[in-house]
């Protein structure tokens, strides 16, 4: 009797496979110094600098200085590769201590350096909505975020949701910003020369005479600092909700 299809195919993640690692052969790639980190680096580095639409196996293995064929003895196709590189950027994110007992201090931390990863890679913005994302750096950071979010009091069937208002909450601010970045680079202008243009146009607007008030920030910090600070205060009320819920709990 057949046992009927697989619930899931395991050729849609990288991480599923049967065989994962290096699909290496003697030889193949040593005299370039070539190995499957080297690869990983050079397509972070591709993508930091042209962005998703423009990365290819071809222009990847210019870069590196080796043919085509080089490259696929180490990763199967361009989609294991950037699923290995989007887990690789991960471990950007700092691991708060989970046993220092301060979860506010770690949910912080975890949140600001989701926002940071996302700002310095844009293109792992769209990648997280289409990878499992089930790889060792993803799984260790959701290990840690999970642990230090045990520390809060929520009861154990709240955890999951708290944290995914933290991360849903760090991946909004994080993408706004990186596709803002993108949008200046490929207009050629500084973020700060493009917000002060907007703000302009604003300003001759009477509809958007209020608006353009209380986005001056111009005159007073930069458009980071302003980001940062709105991050931070928006942060405090996150945690805040978090402590009022367990509260709730607690009373219940």
């Amino acid at each position: 009797m057949s046992a009927g299809p697989r619930a899931i195919d395991p050729q849609a993640s990288v991480w599923m496979k049967r065989r994962p690692g290096e699909r290496r052969r003697q030889g193949a790639g040593e005299s370039a110094g070539l190995d499957r980190g080297r690869i990983v680096r050079a397509a972070i580095g591709l993508l930091d600098a042209d962005g998703l639409g423009k990365f290819s196996m071809r222009r990847l293995a210019a870069e590196l200085g080796v043919t085509p064929m080089s490259v696929y003895w180490y990763v199967d196709n361009k989609d294991d590769l950037l699923e290995v590189a989007l887990d690789e950027v991960q471990a950007e994110i700092p691991l708060p201590d989970p046993e220092s007992g301060d979860w506010q201090a770690g949910v912080r931390e975890l949140a600001s350096g989701y926002r940071s990863m996302l700002r310095t890679h844009p293109w792992a913005v769209r990648l997280l909505g289409e990878y499992l994302n089930i790889g060792p750096r993803a799984v260790a950071l959701s290990t840690a975020a999970y642990r230090v979010m045990g520390h809060s009091g929520l009861p154990a069937e709240q955890v999951a949701g708290a944290l995914s208002t933290v991360f849903q909450f760090a991946y909004g601010s994080g993408t706004s910003e990186a596709r803002w970045a993108e949008r200046c680079r490929a207009a050629g202008v500084g973020e700060e020369d493009y917000y002060n243009e907007v703000l302009a146009l604003l300003r001759d607007r009477e509809d958007f005479a209020r608006l353009a008030e209380v986005s001056d920030v111009g005159s007073r910090v930069t458009v980071a600092e302003a980001r940062d600070r709105e991050f931070a205060f928006a942060l405090d009320c996150l945690v805040a909700g978090i402590e009022a819920m367990r509260d709730r709990s607690s009373a219940d």
